[in-house]
């Protein structure tokens, strides 16, 4: 086997930092009955609302077939609204989705932003803000070009 290079380390790095941190804000979003991809999903919701499937699908971490399970049981639970307007279904957040993501907003943010406050300077944020803004829009371009 070859060594690692250092991207493939980098990118094995971000890929545990983002399994861990998932794991963390499941077990803390919790509280608010909520798992990470559900409080995304609903983060985006009402961001873009009303939006089809196919469109949050884009802008989710969520697989289509997981999508289409977890709409559901947002529906099921109340707190999004399908609404099939001719050939198109759109989806929003009811009072209760809306509620129930205010009340979690903040501590979520607050304990991810915690992640990185807690061990990087404000310049080593910056930096790192800056090199993960450069790469996602890199990869972005990659992933339009394929379409």
């Amino acid at each position: 086997m070859r060594k690692n290079t250092r991207g493939s380390l980098i990118w094995l790095r971000i890929m545990r930092f983002t399994h861990q941190s998932n794991l963390l804000s499941n077990e803390f979003l919790k509280q608010y009955d909520l798992t990470t991809a559900q409080f995304d999903v609903l983060v985006q919701i009402s961001t873009y609302e009303p939006l089809t499937q196919s469109e949050l699908a884009e802008k989710v971490t969520v697989t289509q077939g997981g999508i289409s399970r977890m709409l559901a049981r947002l529906e099921k639970d109340q707190l999004i609204d399908r609404k099939q307007e001719w050939k198109t279904k759109t989806i929003s957040l009811t009072d209760k989705g809306r509620e129930r993501l205010e009340n979690a907003f903040e501590a979520q943010l607050t304990f991810q932003s915690s992640f990185f406050e807690d061990c990087l300077s404000i310049e080593e944020q910056k930096t790192l803000l800056s090199l993960m803004t450069r790469i996602q829009k890199y990869s972005e371009k990659k992933l339009s070009m394929k379409r």
